[in-house]
């Protein structure tokens, strides 16, 4: 059986707009790389494309249309994850509040985050993303037609696990570079604002939705 060409064009654009426009792992994404460097950028994008992918099975299955139609779970998974974006705002914002160390004299540096627990991280940010249940739910309705079937469903999963993948790590590969580092040390204490900003904004926003 041949998968339906025309619903799998159609959930191709939904998930590469969906997955490759700003939000909070997109940005801590490009804060991670410009910070940490590439392969800890790619650690958390590999997490986050994980947490995607499990959703997109959820979808698949329809347990996440059941999750979605039972109001309590909606409501617990966006207090989670709204909780979970005022923390990064809190930490981008405590980052954009500590001056810039002077020199050798300021002390030695944190030690980094290991690769695990970055892939982590960004695993969490998907799975506790109540609007990734949703998108996902909306992309398996439009692009399962009529004619769809069960190679329709594998051939979007794949698809977009691929899609995903070059979103993810474009992501970390290009704020990594040399030219994208020499900004972010020139204007961190903004760029940390602005994060502390967008996360805020994002975590009252889902907090509120649960009214």
């Amino acid at each position: 059986m041949n998968p339906d060409m025309h619903g799998l064009l159609l959930a191709y654009a939904t998930y590469v707009v969906a997955a490759g426009s700003p939000g909070p792992s997109n940005m801590r994404i490009m804060a991670t790389a410009m910070t940490r460097g590439r392969r800890s950028a790619l650690a958390l994008a590999a997490g986050v494309m994980t947490g995607s992918l499990f959703w997109g099975l959820m979808a698949a299955t329809g347990l996440s249309a059941l999750l979605a139609q039972w109001a309590g779970a909606m409501s617990t998974l966006k207090l989670v994850c709204g909780v979970y974006l005022l923390y990064l705002g809190f930490k981008a914002g405590r980052a954009a509040l500590t001056p810039d160390p002077a020199g050798p004299a300021a002390g030695p540096a944190a030690p980094p985050d290991t690769t695990a627990t970055l892939y982590r991280l960004g695993l969490v940010m998907h799975l506790t993303n109540a609007k990734a249940v949703l998108g996902w739910i909306a992309l398996m309705t439009l692009g399962l037609g009529p004619s769809a079937n069960w190679t329709t469903v594998a051939a979007i999963l794949a698809g977009c696990a691929l899609l995903g993948a070059m979103i993810f790590a474009g992501y970390a590969i290009v704020f990594s570079s040399a030219p994208m580092v020499r900004t972010y040390r020139r204007a961190r204490r903004w760029i940390e604002g602005a994060l502390a900003g967008f996360f805020t904004l994002a975590g009252v926003q889902l907090l509120a939705s649960r009214s």
